[in-house]
């Protein structure tokens, strides 16, 4: 009999349902190459729902989403709808309640795809960021006092404690010993690099710092540890991003320096992540937003989203199917798309996603 996935998909706002559908697409052509079964069920939790309802995502989608073995994601954000409530009650609330510890965001150069780095090709642009989900500055801990007045306050603090470091580091460990560059026939070492600030924010980097190299030289002797600043960082995503492999960081720093790996891999059109639960729920996305202003319009690339369902069939095992599909996406970038900006394809949207499905078929 056949393996079957239960999968939820949430369109979102936007371009999102577009996107998604796509996506849709090449995950069915894997599923009939490889013989597993998708069964597939919609939510339209996004900004016209909450036009209509006020409400953003129930307690009870909650407890329904824990029942899927996966989510796909289209984008979350309504030109209607005030910056924050979506993104607070839809993407953030998902990400707390499920548990889904850790932003996987694989940073990688398609063949075919510019990027605005000089001299700089696939396989220079090729690592991954372990971002941590669930703590800092997001949890919200903080508010005003003396709101709207001369002498207003506003505190939000980032918070941290050793559980939620520990399990961090070890889903970066374990990734980084199956999926490092030596794993890959890349490299001579699989490395996985700490990235901080230790010289300044000295408590939660110190914790981090202290929890990474015990972790390591205990349970990882075979994997390289390395440290950087995060501002360094930063500055050799730029000028060497061939020297990182996996690097992993709190939930702040990751958030900033995945979008200027972004840029660096061609554009927001490409990029994909997934938050993870090694343990329970996960939710794969575009790193895009809603893209409004392309609403309808069968203009807007779909390969990240196309690459976030490749990201959920390697997470849920289906290694083959992944790897199909990656490699798909190559070929369509290599051979067939003039660019990756909306309206400049050569392509629609669903032709697109019909080229990589055609190919993950064959």
């Amino acid at each position: 009999m056949a393996k079957a996935y239960k999968i939820a998909v949430i369109g979102g706002d936007g371009t999102g349902p577009e996107v998604t559908a796509e996506a849709v697409k090449v995950l069915k052509a894997a599923a009939d190459k490889f013989k597993f079964k998708v069964d597939l069920t919609h939510f339209d939790f996004g900004g016209e729902r909450y036009k209509r309802t006020g409400e953003t995502l129930p307690d009870s989608a909650i407890a329904e989403l824990r029942k899927f073995d996966s989510i796909l994601l289209g984008a979350i954000g309504h030109p209607d709808v005030a910056p924050g409530i979506l993104e607070k009650g839809i993407l953030l609330k998902a990400r707390f309640e499920l548990d889904q510890y850790i932003n996987l965001r694989p940073v990688r150069l398609f063949p075919g795809v510019e990027t605005p780095l000089k001299n700089k090709g696939p396989e220079d642009i090729d690592y991954v960021v372990v971002r941590e989900n669930t703590g800092d500055a997001y949890t919200g801990t903080g508010g005003f006092t003396m709101k709207g007045t001369p002498n207003e306050v506003a505190v939000q603090s980032a918070v941290y404690n050793r559980f939620q470091v520990d399990r961090c580091l070890k889903y970066a460990f374990e990734y980084t010993r199956k999926y490092g560059k030596k794993a890959r026939g890349k490299g001579d070492k699989n490395t996985l690099a700490l990235c901080g600030k230790t010289n300044v924010l000295t408590y939660i980097y110190d914790l981090w710092e202290r929890a990474f190299h015990e972790m390591g030289k205990k349970n990882y002797p075979d994997i390289t540890r390395e440290y950087y600043h995060v501002d360094a960082t930063c500055m050799w995503m730029v000028k060497n991003p061939e020297w990182f492999d996996v690097i992993v960081t709190g939930n702040m720093f990751g958030d900033i320096i995945t979008d200027l790996g972004a840029i660096t891999q061609g554009g927001m059109g490409i990029a994909a992540g997934g938050n993870i639960n090694p343990e329970g729920v996960s939710m794969f996305e575009p790193i895009g937003g809603s893209a409004p202003k392309y609403t309808g319009k069968g203009v807007i690339n779909p390969l990240a989203a196309i690459c976030a369902a490749q990201m959920m069939l390697e997470t849920l095992g289906e290694e083959k199917a992944a790897k199909k599909i990656d490699e798909a996406v190559k070929f369509v970038t290599s051979k067939k798309l003039k660019s990756l900006a909306a309206g400049k394809m050569g392509y629609s949207t669903s032709q697109v996603g019909d080229l990589v499905a055609n190919k993950v078929a064959e």
